[in-house]
């Protein structure tokens, strides 16, 4: 009878064990020096090996011929708990035996010595599930055992089980098994059961399993059903995924406020028997790793992608504002709610789509957001291109006061700074005005991202941020131009390695490399003092203008 491939491929020994060595390092040392606890506690998400290192520890503590604390493999009793034939370990499935008649009963046969191995070992699976009579009953027995007793308790939910318990169990915390660990098992798996599997598909079906080694078997099981030869598009077709570079022209959609492009693409997705709600997720997961790549340094250990992928997410997360992408998780994290509530799967995700091309029509706060960082930005939000509206008059634009920039301070700057930057690349998100130069005399616009700028600019160098409190920044051209308080923060940015972080901090926010500069407005824009030309005007009139200290 053909044998599922997380069970034909399950751990025999904890060096087998992938993706945990805080516990089986552990476990293998106590075993060594004979330190056999009467209670373990394992805690985990789903298919990351409790039951698997529970099984080989209850095979261990009983192995006639233990090899450095794993068990041989070859003995008698090795041989019968594979087989499960061997009386003394026992499984308990705590979900459908949670009662207290069930433990009482366990309670009873735990007082009888092993039939054939030196310890009776129980292990409880989903421990969580036992009621609270039941984990009244078990706890007299989990805190005094017989010698020749031990309990291997498992559990997804650890915050469900009582105080009592836990203090009376050694706890070993399973973690979610990296995506590279996974692949690399698949492939060697793969390898064994005489079939191909590409690099990239691995680390597809390793992001897919969510760091749950059992879950990725299980696709791959399915995947050598379709074919012997594995590929990106093989474990697309078999999990029901939409390509991922749909999910690059959805996004795009929603940057240029094109409702009718991503209707569009949804029709041709639900046409292709795509899942609606796995395309919301997949859609959520995708702004979820622009989110990583636009507030860290360097998010590549987070996103288990493709080398090509992750620079296509780095362009598209640079040009979008932090703002819109967690506006977009959002929006999509609710719609996925209304869905599984029952709720029409593709009206509910056209819906979340047309709200997020089309922000005018969302009435939520971070909607509102957005609509504000566009103004700011230059102008009028962009209007949804697929939405009909009644023909406006044509405005002619407002010409804003110009600034200048103090041309000593900018004299003071590396030179790199002061030649004439290339031209910009147009923003997708909201195409700013073409701006004539003059020299130096440029129209500035204030640059609204500046204080989510210095916050990013604390990652790099806590000196630089803490100079420039208090500060502001306009955008004129090419060149961010910046107010400080103080000539401390242009010191520092003459030194390149400061310059270079401040420029990263922008390029990170705005998605633009700009070149650096101060800013000095217009003398007559300079705020007045009351007092001051108080002052002046009593010194006019001959009055003695007496001054404190």
């Amino acid at each position: 009878m053909y044998q599922v491939l997380y069970r034909k491929w399950r751990p025999r020994v904890f060096a087998d064990v992938v993706g945990q060595p805080q516990v089986t390092v552990t476990l293998k040392n106590e075993l060594m020096a004979g330190r056999i606890a009467h209670a373990y506690l394992f805690t985990g998400s789903r298919g990351t090996g409790k039951t698997t290192c529970a099984k080989i520890l209850a095979k261990a503590v009983n192995c006639l011929q233990p090899v450095d604390g794993d068990p041989c493999g070859e003995c008698e009793i090795c041989r019968a708990a594979d087989a499960g034939s061997l009386m003394d370990i026992v499984e308990i499935d705590a979900a459908s035996n949670n009662g207290v008649d069930n433990i009482r009963s366990l309670r009873e046969e735990a007082n009888f010595t092993p039939a054939a191995a030196k310890y009776r070992v129980y292990i409880i699976d989903e421990v969580h599930m036992l009621s609270t009579g039941a984990f009244n009953a078990l706890l007299k027995t989990l805190e005094e055992p017989p010698a020749h007793v031990i309990f291997i308790l498992a559990t997804t939910e650890v915050h469900k089980l009582p105080a009592t318990i836990l203090s009376r169990c050694q706890r070993f915390d399973f973690r979610r098994i990296p995506p590279n660990e996974i692949a690399e098992r698949l492939t060697y798996v793969t390898q064994q059961e005489s079939a191909e599997l590409d690099p990239q598909a691995a680390l597809l079906i390793a992001r897919l399993a969510d760091g749950a080694l059992r879950d990725a078997l299980s696709l791959l099981d399915q995947c050598l059903g379709r074919s012997k030869n594995i590929t990106v598009d093989v474990v697309n077709e078999t999990a029901g995924l939409v390509g991922r570079e749909h999910l690059f022209e959805l996004t795009d959609a929603i940057k240029q406020h094109d409702s009718g492009t991503a209707l569009e693409l949804i029709d041709q997705l639900h046409n292709s028997s795509k899942d609606m709600a796995r395309l919301c997720e997949e859609l959520s997961s995708h702004f979820r790793n622009l989110m990583l790549i636009k507030t860290t340094k360097d998010a590549h250990g987070m996103i288990a992608v493709p080398d090509a992928e992750y620079e296509s997410l780095t362009k598209q997360a640079l040009s979008t504002p932090l703002a819109a992408i967690l506006h977009g998780l959002d929006t999509l994290q609710s719609a996925l709610e209304r869905m599984y509530r029952g709720g029409d799967r593709r009206i509910e995700f056209e819906m979340a789509m047309i709200r997020l091309c089309s922000p005018e029509l969302d009435s939520t706060a971070e909607a509102l957001i957005r609509r504000i960082e566009a103004l700011e930005r230059g102008g009028a939000a962009p209007k949804p291109k697929s939405v009909r509206a009644e023909a406006e008059p044509e405005k002619k634009p407002v010409t804003k006061p110009q600034e200048s920039i103090d041309e000593s301070l900018l004299a003071a700057m590396p030179p790199e700074e002061q030649s004439e930057p290339p031209a910009e690349k147009p923003n997708a998100f909201a195409a700013e005005p073409k701006k004539e130069t003059n020299g130096l005399q440029k129209e500035a616009r204030r640059l609204s991202e500046w204080p989510e700028i210095l916050q990013i600019l604390k990652n790099y160098s806590h000196t630089i941020a803490a100079a420039f409190n208090g500060s502001a920044a306009y955008i004129s051209g090419a060149y961010v131009l910046i107010d400080a308080p103080n000539d401390m923060a242009f010191r520092l940015l003459r030194e390149p390695a400061q310059r270079d972080n401040m420029r990263k901090a922008i390029q990170q926010v705005t998605g633009k490399t700009y070149n650096l500069g101060p800013y000095k407005a217009h003398d007559s824009e300079k705020a007045r003092d009351p007092l001051a030309e108080l002052a002046g005007l009593a010194e006019s009139e001959g009055i003695q203008v007496i001054k404190n200290n």
